[in-house]
């Protein structure tokens, strides 16, 4: 599945394509050990496609939360006391 395909589903859509993708993967890891070799190609592309969904859905979190608590990036560091204690010391 395309990366824009992806990411123009929904939350829900998103759950169940990789419950699809999950399923099918282990369908196939199965019908591996069982010494089937058919499938195997797809191996690749379905763990690529829950990487994706994984990642599109992480992405979705991580700026849910940097909308409901903005960083205020304005703020001054704090001063260091070392320079004071170094002028202190000097009279």
């Amino acid at each position: 599945m395309e990366l824009e395909k992806i990411r123009n589903l929904s939350d829900e859509e998103l759950k169940s394509e990789q419950a699809k993708a999950g399923e099918q993967l282990f369908r196939i890891r199965f019908q591996k050990s069982l010494g089937n070799v058919e499938g195997i190609k797809k191996l690749r592309t379905l763990k690529l496609d829950i990487a994706r969904i994984k990642t599109v859905e992480r992405q979705r979190t991580l700026a849910a939360e940097k909308a409901a608590n903005p960083v205020v990036a304005n703020v001054a560091p704090a001063k260091s006391t070392r320079t004071a204690r170094k002028k202190a010391k000097k009279d």
